[in-house]
């Protein structure tokens, strides 16, 4: 999969997270891109996004995401989204969570897009 428009990056990831197809998911970031992987902790790069989206992977979520929001200035794009996951913690209970997110992705040299700041937490 390949992220034709800005907001693809949004939909496509959470496909390839409902899937469970992690390097899917980790296509959709630069190798320096950022993710907040809970209000207040960022990680940086592919590998640090790695081990979160693992462990996020294993909880078998499913996620529903809609993308209302996307302002484009050349090569750059500012996104907010709406989601929704229910998955399992690592005790095996049911865990329903909802946010909004604020996400920067950049067009990449081939035409496709990438993150580089994903905050699923939005201002949170």
């Amino acid at each position: 999969m390949l992220a034709q428009t800005p907001a693809d990056c949004d939909i496509q990831l959470i496909q390839a997270i409902n899937a469970g197809d992690l390097e899917t998911a980790l296509s959709f970031y630069e190798p320096e891109a950022t993710f907040v992987a809970e209000p207040g902790k960022t990680v940086t790069g592919i590998q640090a996004i790695r081990e979160v989206m693992a462990g996020m992977i294993a909880g078998k979520p499913t996620l529903t995401i809609e993308v209302p929001f996307v302002a484009q200035s050349g090569d750059t794009a500012l996104l907010h989204s709406k989601w929704t996951t229910k998955g399992l913690d690592e005790n095996g209970n049911t865990v329903e969570m909802e946010g909004n997110g604020v996400e920067i992705v950049r067009r990449q040299a081939d035409g496709t897009w990438k993150f580089i700041i994903d905050n699923p937490w939005g201002s949170g």
